[in-house]
């Protein structure tokens, strides 16, 4: 007995230990590194410079890009998880509960996007953007809205939102794959009973399919809040590069600036910082509002 439970003891460590071996190099020990050095001033090319204390958290409360950067970085939340969830979700219910003959070639077409690097699609969508050869000005040229036509990207009114629809359409197919597995599972005899109890698709899609795929929904809308909280900065270094006049930056691009094109790292780590913060925050409240009972029919 004592023999049988050492082996699962051993075991369970022969595949724990290298897993978290993994995550303590290269999150751990990069997560405390980066507080560590926002209490210094450090250029990134030298020894680590003089000691700061809380000289680069002052100067990021008193920093004016700072709230904007936050603010661009939630308005990119709010409509990404706005507009992948609608989207993704239609288009799994369609998929499923639709006889689309070409249901399994839209999934492929839907989920295409999410192979394809971030700084590719940027790359693509500006091209897209282009205010002289772009598809969106020739299109808005082509149906005679003219007068709608401006250099999107260098607008300072809609660079920002003009981020949106890149992000939402690399998006949407992986989300929908994670719906279309929880709609998939679904037994059809719910379904069935709406039906006798004459329940349109309508009511049965409010009454049965959402409450039972919420696990999946709630899953995909904080995995898009952590990705975009942290991961943003990529579209936008790729697309606009924070401008025109600073419209575009987010707190990661806001970082990648201040540390790689300025050279301020203590600066940088503290901005860092104030992400991670900002992230575990928001996914706190995120579960508080999201939280329900699960569902058993």
């Amino acid at each position: 007995m004592v023999q049988s439970k050492r082996q699962a003891y051993m075991f369970l460590a022969f595949c724990l230990v290298p897993t978290f071996l993994l995550f303590s190099v290269f999150t751990l020990y990069p997560l405390f590194n980066g507080l560590y050095y926002s209490f210094f001033e450090w250029s990134g090319s030298s020894s680590l410079g003089e000691f700061a204390g809380l000289d680069n958290y002052r100067r990021l409360f008193s920093d004016e890009i700072i709230p904007m950067t936050i603010l661009h970085d939630y308005f990119l939340v709010i409509t990404k998880v706005i507009g992948i969830m609608i989207l993704a979700t239609f288009f799994a219910v369609a998929l499923t509960q639709m006889k689309i003959k070409e249901a399994p070639f839209y999934r492929i077409v839907f989920f295409f996007p999410n192979i394809m690097s971030v700084v590719v699609i940027g790359i693509l969508w500006t091209f897209i953007y282009n205010p002289s050869l772009g598809l969106v000005n020739s299109g808005l040229e082509f149906i005679g809205l003219e007068s709608w036509t401006k250099p999107w990207l260098g607008d300072e009114d809609w660079a920002l939102p003009s981020l949106v629809l890149p992000s939402v359409w690399a998006g949407i197919g992986l989300f929908m794959l994670m719906l279309m597995g929880g709609i998939s599972n679904i037994s059809k005899s719910y379904y069935e009973a709406a039906e006798i109890d004459g329940a349109t698709e309508w009511q049965q899609f409010w009454k049965v399919t959402l409450p039972l795929i919420w696990p999946q929904i709630k899953i995909s809308i904080l995995y898009i809040i952590i990705t975009t909280l942290n991961g943003s900065f990529i579209i936008v270094q790729v697309m606009t590069r924070g401008g025109p006049n600073n419209s575009t930056h987010v707190m990661g691009s806001y970082l990648y600036e201040q540390a790689f094109v300025k050279f301020n790292f203590g600066y940088g780590a503290t901005i860092g910082v104030m992400i991670l913060i900002l992230s575990l925050i928001t996914v706190i409240i995120m579960q508080f509002l999201m939280r329900r009972e699960k569902v058993e029919y």
